[in-house]
């Protein structure tokens, strides 16, 4: 009778409650996102004990502020982003990499008349955001004598791909090799993309998790960066059924673009989320001080943290 007591006593407990966390997406739900959608629908943060919470921003720019804020405990967010952020005083450091490899490119029409980037003085450049962009196209332009002031920058407000099929600029930055130039191949116009890691600029990652060092709980980031490596995993193992298995969860991702994104994305994603390139963060601060977005040079303990390590 006692053992029988004990095992109702056992079975009559409530499950352990899973610790929540809070994730915000730097946009609406897309291949990028793979290893936080395959981890949810693999059980991966049930089994770390996690309950996460995965939110789309309405604004693009808001997630690594709710994030400074406390409303948030985690934003997927960019690198060359973050040292600007951090520049401008922001609570935060990166604790996790989503995409380990820049996905921005140069993009032009694969018929149009710029064959090299050599061929961009005097034509239109179409962007999206000022800052970063200007940086790059800075360096680029300058490894072949050409100076900023001799293109003509345009803000295409989003409208990349478009404003390149339309002829209504010669070439666009901030492109990404993913998604933009698949989308010109539906549209039956190729483009090219100009891979910024080629054209001079430090090699960065694409997609980070960011978080507030002030309030961070790192042992719950560490569970979530473990259980997003197993996803990571599963993916790199089984691309296809991930694929299925991410396209499931919605009907939107459900088209020919995401699933030509998914399968340029997924060999890009870090296998090993928590780990920290200290070099690679040393180099872009140094690139971005170099070129005056920056004025004051942050080590990258002040930029990117290792949580294993704490």
């Amino acid at each position: 009778m006692k053992y029988l007591a004990l095992i109702l006593a056992i079975t009559a407990s409530p499950a352990l409650a899973l610790d929540k966390i809070t994730v915000i997406l730097d946009w609406f739900v897309n291949p990028d996102h793979g290893p936080v959608i395959l981890a949810e629908e693999l059980g991966y943060f049930k089994e770390a004990g996690l309950e996460v919470e995965v939110i789309a921003p309405a604004d693009p720019s808001d997630p690594p502020k709710m994030v400074a804020a406390g409303r948030a405990d985690l934003a997927i967010s960019y690198q060359p982003q973050l040292h600007l952020q951090i520049e401008e005083g922001l609570p935060l450091v990166r604790v996790g990499t989503l995409v380990a490899t820049p996905l921005n490119c140069l993009l032009v029409l694969e018929d149009g008349p710029i064959k090299s980037t050599a061929d961009l003085r005097g034509r239109k450049i179409g962007f999206s955001v000022a800052g970063v962009e200007e940086a790059l196209l800075t360096t680029i332009l300058g490894q072949h004598g050409i100076a900023l002031s001799e293109v003509d920058l345009v803000n295409v407000n989003w409208s990349l791909s478009p404003a390149l099929m339309s002829r209504q600029v010669d070439a666009v930055i901030g492109a990404y090799r993913n998604f933009e130039l698949n989308q010109m191949e539906i549209e039956g116009v190729p483009g090219r993309c100009f891979f910024v890691e080629d054209e001079g600029i430090p090699a960065y990652d694409e997609l980070i998790y960011v978080a507030n060092p002030a309030t961070m709980d790192t042992d719950m980031i560490r569970r979530f960066l473990h259980a997003t490596e197993r996803a990571t995993q599963y993916i790199m193992n089984h691309p296809r059924k991930s694929w299925e298995i991410f396209a499931a969860t919605s009907t939107e991702l459900q088209d020919r673009l995401n699933e030509m994104a998914w399968t340029d994305t997924y060999p890009r994603f870090a296998t090993r989320p928590a780990a920290l390139d200290h070099g690679r963060y040393a180099r872009f601060e140094r690139f971005l001080l170099d070129t005056g977005l920056i004025e004051i040079e942050t080590p990258v303990a002040g930029l990117a943290l290792d949580v294993n390590a704490q």
